[in-house]
């Protein structure tokens, strides 16, 4: 790899390493060790808008830090975890909870995974059972014919090497 590309590569790794390590949970600081569990537990519960599959502790995603922030400001403000959880609720839908409860409106995140691999399994069973009712279709007699004649080219050549 030419020497130019390699500084480019080392570059952009060095700017990725910084991003990534910009996000910390240390920078927030609190009053007593309840309070600095209860922030952490609560951010745990809540999913990156960003992400979807990361809770807003392990995400690195500028939403969750601004989340995280929000979080910590209502936290520091003296807000319960339910004040809080009902404010990003209201804010952002049953979404930003990283287990929602289940409700008509949250049946698709709880049971459209399901659904669509039920969806799968019926057009892979129907498929199966199409090629199953299909008969392999038999071979016509000229190429009966053609394929005799050349096993018995093949049976005349093993014969001749041996």
């Amino acid at each position: 790899m030419p020497p130019p590309i390699k500084a480019l590569l080392f570059f952009i790794l060095l700017l990725a390493g910084l991003g990534a390590g910009a996000y910390t949970l240390e920078e927030f600081t609190f009053d007593s060790p309840q309070q600095q569990t209860e922030f952490r537990e609560l951010i745990g519960k809540l999913r990156c808008l960003v992400c979807q599959n990361e809770s807003l502790a392990g995400s690195q995603a500028e939403l969750a830090q601004d989340l995280r922030n929000e979080v910590y400001k209502m936290l520091r403000a003296g807000q319960s975890q339910d004040q809080i959880l009902d404010f990003l609720v209201a804010r952002y839908g049953d979404f930003v909870l990283y287990d929602p409860p289940l409700k008509p409106s949250t049946y698709v995140l709880w049971f459209g995974p399901f659904v669509l691999i039920g969806i799968g399994a019926i057009f892979m069973v129907r498929a199966l059972l199409r090629k199953k009712a299909t008969p392999d279709a038999g071979i016509s007699d000229d190429e009966r014919q053609r394929l005799q004649d050349l096993l018995a080219k093949r049976g005349d050549r093993t014969d001749q090497s041996s």
